[in-house]
């Protein structure tokens, strides 16, 4: 099956270091980033898609950031 996240953070070091944590996890970039103002928080965002095939059939309940 193929697995799907969209890992979002503040636009500081983190976000890289959660992106390459998923990489290194075997999650594959899906997609451009993004870059949005948070105009809540007054902070730019960064998102990235990542995906991975695993073994096994989805359910909902399946823990992504586990996978």
């Amino acid at each position: 099956m193929k697995l799907y996240r969209f890992l979002s953070e503040d636009d500081t070091s983190a976000f890289c270091h959660k992106v390459t944590a998923a990489l290194n996890a075997g999650w594959e970039l899906h997609g451009d980033p993004t870059y949005a103002f948070d105009a809540a928080n007054g902070v730019m965002r960064c998102g990235q898609a990542v995906t991975k095939e695993v073994a096994g059939t989805y359910t909902p309940d399946i823990k992504l950031g586990a996978q």
